[in-house]
């Protein structure tokens, strides 16, 4: 297998960690998304929507989106599982984790993008879109630190990849200026999963 991957962007720290978490190891192609590699006919040719990561199979095929590359690489080592290990389990993990993505690491990363324009020569830019995501991703946020007022993690006392998204997704808010560290809750959870070794750079 070969890895395509920006590993400091949100998505390709997914599957960074996510390999650290499971102790496995992938030869890897770090591309430059800033310069535009990801836009080239080459990597098109993986991945027509020209975004990382990529997981190019042994048999030559390509597999994209980081959880489902995650849930790949956890049918071949299942331990320690992180996506459920009964049909309750996993529906309730797939909750929270499509939770995370569309409540909020969606609303995280559209502001960023139309606040700060990174992509402009690229893509097109709403500033005012940015601050209704802003405000979009603050109110969910406010959701997930009710619950987690309650919960060690979004599954009670067990991690899994809904935390580690959850973690990458703070981490982000974080970088690009749209803390979520003043919500109690929210700053102890991030604590802790940050901790992991999984999360070390």
């Amino acid at each position: 297998m070969h890895l395509y991957n920006q590993s400091s962007s949100p998505n390709g720290r997914r599957v960074k960690v996510f390999l650290k978490e499971k102790g496995l190891e992938i030869e890897t192609t770090e591309l430059d998304l800033r310069a535009g590699e990801n836009l080239s006919p080459e990597f098109r040719a993986r991945n027509p929507f020209g975004r990382v990561p990529v997981l190019e199979l042994d048999d030559g095929r390509y597999l994209s989106e980081s959880v489902a590359i995650c849930r790949y690489l956890e049918s071949l080592a299942p331990d320690p599982n992180l996506f459920g290990t009964n049909p309750e389990e996993q529906a309730f993990i797939e909750m929270w984790t499509r939770r995370v993505d569309l409540s909020l690491m969606t609303f995280i990363a559209q502001s960023f993008r139309h606040s700060s324009r990174i992509f402009a020569d690229r893509e097109t830019c709403v500033e005012e879109w940015g601050s209704v995501a802003r405000q979009v991703a603050r109110d969910a946020a406010a959701l997930f630190d009710a619950h987690l007022s309650r919960n060690e993690f979004l599954m009670g006392d067990r991690y899994c990849i809904a935390d580690m998204l959850l973690g990458i997704a703070i981490d982000f808010a974080e970088r690009t200026r749209q803390s979520l560290l003043d919500l109690e809750h929210i700053a102890r959870f991030h604590k802790t999963v940050t901790a992991r070794p999984a999360f070390a750079d």
